[in-house]
């Protein structure tokens, strides 16, 4: 089991990409902390081992820090909370932009920074630890249409993640990203049964993957794994991208 003896947080993990990993990384060992803002997504965590469920807005900074602070001790911080905005430049809102920032980012920032002094006291104060942040491959990697908030969000997630890889990366703590492409979750199919032709939309999402399907959230998990354990020990600062062949 190569995550035995570890403490994970995962955030959002009441369904899709986050639900996914804290079973993997639970799977594997690890104590995981499975959060979400919504309690009634975490009931399906019921009888799982290795799982403990804790409800958590990621908006409310004090709460990211509480929640931290109660925990035993933490290894590994992935960071899966976050939101797509659809539109252009000129179809943005400031609401959507504030939300999208605070979601998608200062969360993220929030939650490093009250994982960090954790981190750095792991192996007797000589610091370990793994934090991966969930970007996109939306992001600097690929501009796709209708993606103007979203995109400069994740962006700014592969920005902020390589910043800390650089500030910690001789303290023993590493910090990566993962950039999925489109991957088939709840959220995704509540954006494609807002269209008004649910099924042209879910086409148009599948052929933008050259390989012609969606992304499964347990085809996301591994990297996820991989990230948290001691086989990726030499790994810091990248921006992995999962996409189905988008970026070939």
């Amino acid at each position: 089991m190569r995550l035995k003896g570890k403490t994970a947080l995962v955030t959002a993990a009441g369904q899709g990409i986050g639900r996914a990993s804290a079973l993997a990384l639970a799977a594997e060992g690890a104590e995981v902390w499975a959060t979400d803002v919504n309690p009634r997504l975490l009931d399906s965590y019921e009888g799982v081992a290795g799982v403990r469920c804790v409800q958590l807005d990621v908006l409310d900074k004090p709460s990211i820090a509480r929640v931290i602070q109660s925990m035993p001790k933490l290894d590994v911080l992935f960071n899966c909370a976050g939101f797509v905005h659809n539109g252009t430049v000129l179809q943005a809102t400031d609401e959507e932009w504030n939300f999208a920032l605070n979601l998608n980012v200062r969360a993220q920032f929030w939650a490093i920074q009250a994982a960090l002094p954790r981190m750095l006291q792991n192996d007797d104060g000589q610091g370990r630890g793994s934090i991966i942040n969930m970007a996109s491959v939306c992001s600097s990697i690929k501009g796709l249409p209708n993606r103007f908030i979203y995109g400069t969000t994740k962006a700014a997630v592969i920005g902020l993640t390589k910043s800390v890889a650089a500030d910690y990366v001789a303290h023993g703590i590493r910090c990566n990203a993962i950039c999925p492409g489109t991957v088939d979750t709840p959220s995704l199919a509540d954006r494609i049964n807002a269209n008004a032709d649910p099924v042209a939309a879910r086409q148009a999402f599948v052929a933008r993957q050259p390989m012609g399907r969606l992304a499964r959230a347990e085809e996301i998990a591994p990297l996820v794994v991989f990230l948290a354990s001691d086989e990726s020990v030499f790994v810091t600062g990248q921006a992995y991208a999962a996409d189905g062949g988008i970026t070939i």
